[in-house]
């Protein structure tokens, strides 16, 4: 194996990869980078067994080969290096890397051992612009749960269905819905992916169309960018019914300047998080009035709102309580700069909505009131 390959190209490439390295003791290639050179492509990959990525990159090559070497140390000295072309030769079981001013030999094990990763997308592809993606990820990673305990919420439900992929993700206390359009398809499809590699995908997206693919007999998903393959493993399980607890019918609607709102809520964590970080809504009027209370003291905070004709009269007060975070999460997450919040019980799902983007919405349990 023997190429020449610019610097800054190579430090690009071996940077990302060295995120998708595993430090895993019983299968030490895993802490590995791949190089690997055909007669008309030079790639770097690495992988942890839950995702993996392939990068090409532009080389002159000179003689075919592959190895394996430490991420950590390779993508240590190439990041350091002073631009300009760098020379890699293999030897035995040793990465020479020179350049201008600088020569090292560095220890590699043989390319066998790595695992078989996606080189490509393969057939059967869907594509779909980066920016859709993007959008629908900040919508819905947020509610991804963290509780390993049920694997199947750890990710995100992608349906490819009429025409749409539709985005799901719950932790059980809240539930992000997201669909793009994506034109006619040959074949429905429902899977999870982890939410560590979708952060990976929004982490790699530009302005290209995403191609995307799903290897039902690999049980993996592939995404593919100009000169990058992404794969995933997918999460096995039933994820629930989330259709289910989609509010059917509300019985109050408000509106609210998202600015105003989240400048109310922000105010009320300060009191909330040593009281369980529960903050109160109360419908009155033309507002909604933002309140805490706390050990060092409390607040309210007015909020203009429209309220529907069918929702509130002047004798009546509705109130209902949440979470902080998870409101402050849904309104950093929406672009509009209104908030459109629907209303039907104090202890049943709220319907949280951006009215400038009709395919998304979000659904937050409330946090029971003593009486």
């Amino acid at each position: 194996m023997k190429i020449q390959v610019l610097q800054e190209n190579l430090a690009k490439a071996i940077s990302t990869c060295s995120r998708f390295a595993s430090s895993r003791v019983q299968l030490p290639v895993l802490a590995n980078i791949l190089l690997k050179i055909t007669k008309s492509k030079f790639s770097v990959a690495a992988t942890n067994l839950e995702m993996s990525i392939s990068i090409s990159i532009g080389a002159k090559i000179e003689k075919e080969g592959q190895i394996t070497v430490p991420a950590r140390v390779l993508n240590d000295l190439i990041s350091n290096l002073s631009a300009g072309t760098v020379d890699l030769e293999v030897e035995k079981e040793n990465l020479k890397i020179k350049s201008l001013s600088f020569e090292s030999s560095l220890s590699g094990m043989n390319a066998s051992d790595f695992p078989l990763i996606p080189e490509e997308v393969g057939v059967d592809v869907l594509k779909i612009p980066s920016k859709e993606i993007l959008d629908a990820l900040i919508c819905t990673l947020f509610a991804v749960s963290s509780d390993e305990t049920r694997p199947v919420l750890t990710g995100v439900l992608m349906i490819v269905k009429d025409s749409n992929l539709t985005m799901v993700a719950t932790d059980g206390f809240r539930l992000s819905q997201k669909k793009i359009s994506i034109g006619k398809v040959k074949e429905e499809k429902k899977i999870i992916l982890p939410k560590s590699s979708l952060v990976e995908l929004s982490r790699l997206t530009s302005d290209e169309d995403i191609q995307f693919s799903f290897k039902k007999s690999e049980k993996q998903v592939v995404f593919g960018l100009t000169d990058i393959v992404l794969g995933s493993r997918i999460i096995e399980g039933e994820f629930p019914d989330f259709e289910r607890i989609i509010p059917k019918e509300t019985k109050i609607k408000v509106n609210l300047d998202r600015e105003e709102f989240l400048r109310g809520v922000k105010l009320a964590s300060v009191f909330a998080r040593d009281a369980a970080n529960v903050v109160k809504l109360a419908v009155v009027k033309d507002s909604v009035v933002v309140s805490a209370e706390g050990t060092q003291g409390s607040q309210k905070t007015k909020v203009e709102a429209k309220i529907d004709e069918n929702g509130k009269t002047d004798s009546e007060e509705f109130v209902i309580a949440f979470n902080y975070r998870f409101l402050e999460e849904f309104l950093n997450a929406i672009k509009g700069d209104e908030v459109q919040i629907e209303f039907s019980d104090p202890n049943a799902p709220a319907l949280f909505l951006d009215p400038k983007d009709t395919n998304f919405l979000h659904i937050i349990m409330p946090v029971r009131l003593q009486a």
